[in-house]
């Protein structure tokens, strides 16, 4: 490994993941901008370089089995290994989303990207992240996911694309049983919230900015090793399962 941390950040090419990459770089970091679209990625990697950040492009699309494989081969030659994961790309399935007319299409489309994306690249990364002396992954969610904020008298979600809304339960949950296998390893795995974020998943509807939204990502990825894991955090704190 070399001693320079290096990172893979999922969807890197705009956004939130953009500023997460952007972020994490700054530190002095070597990062994988991980993304389908060759232009855009192509375009970032251009971006973070221009800004000082020594990225490289990996094309990844989360939802094939071969392009995650040879991502993480990508990796292992281009960088020698990896120590920092962050699960960033996702998608809404578009809107309206309320369970009584929702396309079961819809759902599968949501979830391929949004949890089994998540669940193929963690497991093809995993070998370079145990051989990591401090590895972390984050899993980028959403306080729309919280269970506890959805049934708590007085919160109101707002109209959450139902599939989109689960997906982050279905991640919430994810996360916590990779922690539980992977408990005797020095990985720390945590869900972050970014907030409501102005991207193109919401249609700029957010009232936060990409780079606000990337905090908690950056903070989770540069945890301490007596940091927490197992946790779903945001800027404020601990947010509720």
């Amino acid at each position: 490994m070399s001693e320079q941390t290096i990172a893979l950040v999922t969807g890197a090419n705009k956004g939130i993941g953009y500023e997460i990459a952007a972020g994490l770089g700054a530190l002095g970091w070597r990062i994988g901008v991980g993304a389908r679209d060759r232009q855009r990625r192509d375009t970032a990697v251009e971006k973070l370089r221009a800004a000082g950040t020594d990225a490289f492009g990996v094309p990844l699309d989360v939802t094939d089995d071969a392009s995650v494989a040879a991502a993480a081969e990508l990796i292992s030659d281009h960088a020698g290994g990896l120590d920092v994961l962050v699960n960033n790309a996702a998608i809404t399935g578009g809107s309206p989303q309320t369970p009584t007319t929702l396309d079961p299409a819809t759902v599968r489309a949501v979830v391929e990207t949004n949890v089994i994306g998540v669940i193929r690249v963690t497991n093809a990364m995993l070998p370079m992240l145990r051989a990591s002396a401090s590895p972390r992954i984050v899993n980028m969610s959403s306080s729309v996911g919280s269970l506890a904020l959805q049934t708590t008298p007085g919160i109101d979600m707002g109209p959450v694309p139902a599939a989109y809304l689960a997906s982050k339960t279905f991640l919430n949950a994810l996360t916590i049983q990779y922690v539980k296998e992977l408990g005797d390893t020095d990985i720390l795995i945590n869900s972050g919230c970014p907030g409501f974020t102005a991207t193109d998943l919401n249609g700029f509807r957010g009232v936060r900015t990409p780079q606000q939204g990337a905090a908690i990502a950056i903070r989770l990825a540069t945890l301490p090793d007596d940091g927490p894991t197992g946790g779903f955090f945001d800027d404020a704190g601990t947010v509720p399962w």
